[in-house]
């Protein structure tokens, strides 16, 4: 196995999930440089319309920015086991307390085919690995609107997400402590959404996590 685990890592090294460098022996995810001068997300728990708080690992700026639009838009699904234990990293010590129930914010059937993949609940199964949870498919999302990163406006990604997810199954999180992973946050109008909807179903509190969020949340 030790031959087979060589082989493989002289044929596909592992790479800086956010320069793409090589990693040493020694090194996890990032190289020692990114692990040391990443924009890191500073601020914890900022209130967010619907959300109880929300954090995120870094800021969405530089080389975490290329990192994520690879792993959205050009197939580095790759990504998602190093971005899953970064981030839950950050949930332990942010919240030692815990959760009752992991969800995440879906993609429409349209954008999952067309893709090829659901970012997001890739990362929710690599962060439910990571804390021991099953992550629960809360939410169903209903209506195909246009991507929100194409909409700078802030009132007018609000509308257009409203209306555009649904709670699957109320009883799963109806009184429970509910965390929605996102990927991106960047106005909070898409996790805003998903938590009003949880919270009308009957949520007791939702947080959010995401892999990155715009500078003006910290």
């Amino acid at each position: 196995m030790k031959l087979i685990h060589w082989i493989v890592r002289l044929l596909f090294p592992p790479r800086c999930v956010l320069c793409r460098k090589v990693l040493e022996q020694e090194e996890t995810d990032l190289c020692r440089n990114c692990r040391a001068e990443a924009p890191y997300y500073l601020k914890t728990k900022t209130k967010i319309q619907f959300l109880d708080s929300f954090a995120a690992v870094w800021y969405y700026e530089g080389c975490v920015r290329g990192s994520l639009l690879r792993y959205k838009f050009h197939g580095a699904r790759s990504y998602a086991p190093a971005y899953g234990r970064l981030l839950a990293m950050k949930l332990c010590r942010e919240y030692p307390e815990g959760f009752d129930v992991l969800t995440w914010v879906p993609v429409s059937r349209l954008r999952r085919f067309r893709r090829g993949y659901d970012q997001v609940e890739l990362l929710a199964g690599s962060v439910g690995r990571e804390l021991g949870m099953e992550p629960v498919p809360a939410l169903k999302k209903i209506r195909h609107n246009p991507q929100q990163s194409r909409i700078a406006d802030g009132a007018k990604r609000r509308a257009n997400v409203l209306g555009a997810y649904r709670v699957t199954e109320p009883e799963q999180i109806r009184g429970k402590r509910v965390l929605l992973l996102d990927d991106i946050l960047t106005t909070g109008a898409t996790a805003g959404e998903c938590a009003r909807v949880l919270l009308t179903a009957g949520a007791k509190e939702v947080h959010c996590a995401a892999v990155a969020a715009a500078k003006k949340h910290g």
